[in-house]
């Protein structure tokens, strides 16, 4: 992939909801991972480099690394499922959700502080699980950064 002026990586999107990270190889060019959709894992998805760099805006949204931790856990939240410490934290954020809406309101901000702090939590423990694994895309760092 050319170097490209203005692209600084690594760079994180929503790419029609699903989580797509660009990261920069050690020859100097870009590698695109998108979340799997029935693992969690990372998938290598090169081909989508061009939609995503010069298709921003419409259903390709722009993250800061903190909100990609965010819509990670949230993606993987929604359509994994599983045992353990993961899927447990998984399970309390949709309970707080869920005393929301049975009771009509928005999130209180200690709420959402909860929530945040619980999926950056579970971002580095799936990414750590991943990484052990051998997945190359896993990068726990990006939520100790966030």
């Amino acid at each position: 992939m050319a170097q490209m002026p203005g692209l600084v990586l690594p760079s994180y999107y929503l790419y029609y909801q699903s989580p797509v990270k660009i990261v920069e190889t050690p020859d100097g060019g870009a590698r695109v991972w998108r979340v799997s959709i029935d693992t969690g894992a990372w998938q290598e998805k090169n081909d989508l480099f061009s939609e995503i760099v010069f298709d921003i805006g419409g259903d390709v949204f722009r993250r800061t690394p903190e909100d990609f931790v965010q819509e990670v856990e949230r993606f993987r939240a929604h359509y994994l499922e599983g045992e353990g410490p993961i899927f447990a934290l998984y399970e309390t954020v949709q309970a707080v959700r869920d005393v929301a809406k049975a009771e009509d309101r928005h999130l209180t901000p200690k709420e959402q502080a909860l929530i945040r702090g619980i999926r950056q939590r579970t971002f580095v423990m799936f990414e750590e699980q991943l990484r052990a694994a051998g997945d190359p895309g896993a990068d726990p760092d990006i939520a100790r950064a966030a």
